[in-house]
This record gives structure tokens, sequence and C-alpha cells, in this order.
């Protein structure tokens, strides 16, 4: 994605929500576009999956929130500056090849401002004093002598939800130059990005290569949707099941069902864990979380009718309601 882009597109607007919104609302909001614009969900809708293209561009900067602090500190600065190609070694660098420098587009020397400040305090000041990657970590630009570090190159990736979860070595084919692996870890999630050191612009003049930022799109599972490193899938079960009690069996992902137990009277909307069925990373693993779903015959034959009237009559007169009207009257 071209540095350009963060003063020219508005990735706030492209995904529908509010500068303000918090991390797992944005998150649960990215969820519910990437499943309404999905190429697997719109076979030959070119405008869906320019659309799907989008998002994922919008989410990939503001899902990470050190990435999204840097975004909304650019925007706040305007939108007036652009961006061009690096000067000639030796030449003065521009406003523009400042910011070029922190996008990986390259990078020019030292510069002062109007009042004497130079482009390294203000940079410092925007990221809170710590190293920006312009020089050291005790402030300041490198020398117009010194080495300059290569760009970094950038590339996005889709895998299935499975492969997501399970890791996978896949093989990246820059536009020129010779192929890249690229182990994915376990457990990666939608929008992260994975940063391969050394794997960006070699420099120029004998300083350390750039890396290449890898942004990963994970597509949405029919059945399961992640939490965290827990996993979670809607059960339904029967209106006898969930009264009387029952031993049902739960999918897992990529694996055989296993047996829960429901036990008499489980409400619709109950949660059954499977202890370390969930997500496994190099952080620890996660459940799997399986929501009760009571499911209400839609048919009903005469004598099944009888029989369920018959049970109405048999209960008490009591009305489930009663307590909620009283809460709500205040």
């Amino acid at each position: 994605m071209a540095s350009q882009d963060w003063f020219d597109k508005d990735f706030y607007k492209i995904l529908g929500v509010s500068k303000d919104i918090s991390q797992a609302d944005l998150k649960k909001h990215y969820r519910k576009l990437a499943r309404q614009y999905h190429p697997d969900s719109n076979p030959g809708d070119t405008k869906a999956e320019a659309k799907f293209k989008e998002i994922s561009e919008a989410n990939s900067v503001l899902a990470d929130p050190e990435t999204r602090k840097e975004y909304d500190q650019i925007r706040a600065m305007g939108s007036g500056a652009r961006f061009t190609a690096p000067r000639q070694p030796g030449a003065n660098g521009g406003f523009e090849d400042v910011f070029g420098g922190m996008f990986g587009q390259g990078g020019g020397g030292r510069r002062q401002g109007a009042q004497g400040t130079s482009f390294e305090d203000l940079l410092g000041g925007m990221f809170g004093g710590q190293d920006t990657g312009f020089g050291s970590s005790t402030g300041g630009f490198r020398g117009a002598g010194g080495p300059t570090r290569g760009r970094d190159f950038s590339a996005t990736t889709t895998l299935d939800f499975l492969t997501a979860i399970r890791g996978e070595t896949i093989k990246l084919q820059p536009a020129d130059g010779p192929s890249i692996n690229v182990k994915v870890p376990a457990g990666v999630s939608d929008g992260q990005r994975i940063r391969l050191k050394g794997k960006g612009e070699p420099s120029p003049d004998g300083g350390a290569p750039g890396d290449l930022v890898l942004t990963v799109t994970v597509r949405p599972h029919p059945v399961f949707e992640r939490d965290g490193l827990n996993l979670r899938v809607d059960v339904p079960v029967t209106f006898v099941e969930a009264t009387l009690g029952a031993t049902i069996e739960v999918p897992t992902l990529g694996g055989e069902p296993v047996r829960l137990k429901v036990a008499p009277g489980t409400p619709s909307g109950r949660v059954l864990r499977v202890k370390g069925r969930g997500v496994t990373t190099a952080k620890g693993s996660g459940d799997l979380l399986a929501t009760v779903q009571v499911a209400v015959p839609s048919h009903l034959s005469g004598d099944a009718r009888s029989l369920l009237e018959a049970f109405a009559d048999a209960m008490p007169a009591e009305n489930p309601r009663a307590e909620l009207i009283a809460k709500a009257r205040g």
C-alpha cells in the first residue's frame, strides 16, 4: 500500500465506522463486512470483490492499534503533503522525503524547519520520543554519508480458516525476483501483519535491507468463528433434548465430533465448553465454546399438537416475562 493512501483514503469511512470505535467493535464490524463482500459469497461479482479488497486494506491498517495510532496522527496533519521519489544522493531531503522514509519510500537527510525545529524532533514528539526507524534510538537522522536502509515491501495473502489456525509455509512470488517461502505461524488472525526481516529492497549503498510486511486475510468459516484463542460454534438442540437433557455431538475444527452432555432444563444461549479444542499458538491454547440454540419445530402432526397442548395445560400458569416487564416499568 502506497504511503500516500494514508492521506488520500479515509479508512473509517470505507468501513462505515466512527473514528472512536473500539478495537473489539471494529473487529466485529469488519467480520460482518468480510462475510458480506467475500468473493466466495459473491462469485463473479467484480464490485463485491473490489469492495472486499478495499475493506481488507482499511482493516489491515486499523486492526493494529499501533498502526491505527500512526494513521490517525498522519491524517490529523492534513492532506496537503505529497510523496515524491527521493532526491539524488547528497541533496537535501524535502518534507515528502521524510515521510517517504517512514513508509518505506526512501528518505532524505536532516532538514530544519522554518523556526529551527528539525523534522526528527517533530516526529519524535509525534511518536512519544521513541525510535522512529529513521536513525539511532538516541534521535536524529543518519548523516548524508551513512548507509541507507532499503525500503520495506508490502504484500497480501488470503488463507482458508483452517490453514490460518494450523499454520503453513506459503510461497510468495514478487513481480520481479525469486519466490519467497513464508512460514505463517499457527493461529494467525484476520488482518494480522507478519514482518519478514531483510526480505525487502536491498540497500543501495551497503546498508541493511528493508523488510517484507505481509498482511493476512482469513476467509470466514461457515460454522466456526474465532474469539481470541477460542472457537465459537452454535449448536441446535431439540426442545425435548433441552428440557429432559441429552448427550449430543458437537463438531470440531478439522477433527471428529465430540460428545457433550446437555443438562435437563438447559436454556437457549447457554455455552458448553470443550477444553483445548480452540486455537493453539505459542502463547497458549483456547477452547471450543458451543452455544446451545433450542430449535423449535416448524411443523407438528395432529397427535403431537394434542400432546403438546395437554403438556401446556399441565404446566403451572406462569408468565416467564412477568419479571422482565416489572423491571422495565421501574
